[in-house]
């Protein structure tokens, strides 16, 4: 696995990026003024001066929006981000999903939808969301390496793909990055050989949801304290007994964590950053980023990694990340 230097042509990126998803849906509604001071706090503490911050999101996020609410922070700070969208999520009305698509013609047309919706010339990083079982890999990167040959997009990327899948996009074209689920809750990635293959092929790693989509830091005893209106009350890991079960994981990370004299969620994001990958975890509120950038500061030694892995080990995760039609695009 390449280090952020060197996927990304040396470009000085932060150690820990900001996903915007949550801004605009699935994590319950929020105090507008607070989320838009968050992007603004994030894009001036983000990293060191001389450091690009990463802030990640997608056409579909919204749906179709959370690039325009993104968009005039980067305008008006363009050399201080890295800014990485994804495409091929196809959203309808009312927010439905209408299926994936990857074919040439229509990732040139999300790309200048994209272009224009975030009112800038190029983008940094753009992924596919999710790969299109009905187009070869190979007709998507060629679009995407054309795209990049015209300088809109400077960095191609892929997110949830397999590693048989990464590495025929890698014939086609440098695959800079790949986004997957990592965290302390989702390690497949490690076994799948898709980490195997970044590491093969020089691909940085891009660990969405680091925090396990909030339940590390959360505080809900029971499934019923989760609002409605959150996607995560419908996703098998917080659903009856097995977020009963997961909790025992929580507990004794927050354990762990109160021993170091940090928060659960800084020790949760420091452990994907000491794996070599890139967390970008969200958040609607400025007191839980600061807490999410203090990670950056934190040590874990030889032994409390070790201690960690004992956890991960003996204490297992229960409920799969999606429900099955989301999960059957995982992987492709």
């Amino acid at each position: 696995m390449a280090s952020l230097s060197v996927a990304f042509k040396g470009e000085n990126l932060s150690p820990l990026g900001f996903g915007a998803m949550g801004l605009s849906e699935f994590y319950g509604s929020g105090d507008e003024e607070e989320k838009l001071a968050t992007l603004k706090l994030f894009i001036a503490e983000g990293g060191s001066p001389n450091q690009k911050c990463v802030i990640d999101t997608a056409d579909c996020y919204g749906p179709y929006t959370n690039e325009i609410l993104v968009g005039p922070f980067v305008q008006q700070n363009r050399d201080r981000v890295f800014l990485a969208t994804k495409f091929s999520i196809l959203r309808g009305p009312g927010g439905s999903w209408d299926g994936v698509r990857g074919d040439p013609e229509y990732v040139k047309e999300a790309c200048e939808k994209s272009l224009e919706r975030l009112g800038v010339d190029y983008i940094d990083l753009y992924y596919q969301h999710r790969v299109d079982p009905k187009t070869p890999i190979e007709e998507t990167v060629r679009a995407l390496k054309e795209l990049q040959d015209a300088g809109k997009i400077r960095h191609i990327g892929l997110s949830e793909c397999s590693a048989d899948t990464l590495r025929r996009a890698s014939k086609v074209a440098k695959i800079a990055a790949v986004q997957w689920e990592y965290s302390l809750f989702t390690t497949d990635i490690e076994t799948n050989g898709v980490l195997d293959a970044c590491k093969e092929l020089g691909i940085a790693l891009v660990a969405y949801s680091p925090l396990g989509r909030g339940m590390i830091g959360c505080d809900w005893k029971t499934e019923s304290e989760i609002p409605v209106d959150d996607y995560r009350k419908y996703l098998p890991r917080f659903k009856g007994e097995a977020f009963v079960a997961n909790m025992k994981l929580v507990t004794s990370l927050r354990e762990l964590a109160s021993k170091k004299g940090i928060s659960a969620n800084q020790l949760a994001l420091k452990w994907v950053i000491d794996q070599e990958a890139l967390p970008i975890p969200g958040t609607k509120r400025t007191k839980y980023l600061k807490d999410n950038l203090g990670s950056v500061n934190v040590e874990i030694s030889k032994e409390e990694h070790a201690e960690i892995r004992k956890l991960l080990d003996t204490i297992e995760v229960e409920g799969q990340r999606y429900d099955e039609s989301q999960m059957a695009s995982v992987n492709a």
